[in-house]
């Protein structure tokens, strides 16, 4: 998966940027919303975009906080933009 894929179910998620994260902690989080939606990215896509659109000033805040945590806990595996 792209790094934009992964941040966009990190998204979706309930972590919050004031909560401490570990890399394991928000590989788990992610597997377990990819499980959620068995498996199927375009639920997240389909739902952020929506987010954009209901709340555009969050919306950009918290998807640079979700691609900046995606790259922190992905920084031993190589991802795509």
């Amino acid at each position: 998966m792209t790094t934009t894929e992964l941040a966009q179910v990190l998204f979706t998620t309930s972590l919050q940027p004031s909560e401490i994260l570990t890399s394991d902690r928000v590989r788990r989080v992610i597997d377990d919303r990819l499980c959620a939606c068995g498996g199927d990215t375009t639920q997240c896509a389909a739902y952020v975009a929506q987010e954009a659109g209901d709340h555009p000033e969050a919306f950009a805040a918290r998807m640079r906080w979700a691609i900046s945590i995606v790259n922190a806990a992905y920084a031993d595996y190589r991802l795509a933009a």
